[in-house]
């Protein structure tokens, strides 16, 4: 990689630490940061019937309502290269981070999610153990900003033969690794 074109790692190592970061703060290895491989951030464009940008999250999607994870809509730039689409939800406060939710293996002509996706999944799709151990989406809750994030990948997330099952870290440190393009739509304390 040549000298010239200096944005190329800029948004390489900022995928890489959105992801991967919270990925090791949650595993107790805040220190290490990955590197994405991937060749270029395209940008994504997220939206959603119910969610607004800046806006508080509706209460029916945070820990006080009964809806599940909201819909989501998503589309950008033709991107020859993609093999797949991964969500991640995760919320930020002065002194912490957690992760919500995280969906991979979407098809990548997928272009929406309806209302309450990961109760009833796209087929082939995944979702990582969220650090309760279970998987799923878990609902935010109390003050904090609620990143709804939606990555195209150039492979899928994968376990290797004969590994253990794919944790969190590792699951969030594959999307890193191989997004090509993302967006994502960012809400408030619910009401």
């Amino acid at each position: 990689m040549g000298l010239c074109n200096t944005a190329t790692p800029v948004r390489r190592i900022a995928v890489s630490v959105t992801a991967v970061a919270v990925a090791f703060a949650l595993s107790g290895c805040g220190s290490l940061i990955g590197r994405s491989q991937a060749e270029d951030i395209a940008e994504v464009n997220v939206s959603s019937p119910e969610l607004r940008e800046g806006e508080p999250l509706p209460r029916d999607y945070s820990c006080k309502g009964t809806q599940g994870s909201p819909p989501l809509r998503w589309s950008s730039q033709p991107l020859p290269k993609a093999k797949s689409i991964a969500i991640v939800v995760d919320s930020h406060t002065s002194s912490t981070s957690t992760v919500h939710w995280v969906l991979y293996n979407i098809p990548a002509t997928t272009t929406e999610l309806g209302p309450n996706a990961a109760k009833e999944p796209p087929e082939g799709t995944g979702q990582a153990p969220l650090p309760s151990g279970k998987p799923g989406y878990d609902p935010p809750c109390g003050p904090g900003t609620y990143r709804f994030t939606v990555y195209t990948l150039n492979d899928k997330v994968e376990r290797k033969q004969g590994a253990p099952p794919l944790d969190l870290p590792e699951i969030l440190k594959q999307i890193a690794d191989h997004t090509i393009a993302r967006g994502r739509l960012t809400a408030v304390d619910p009401p």
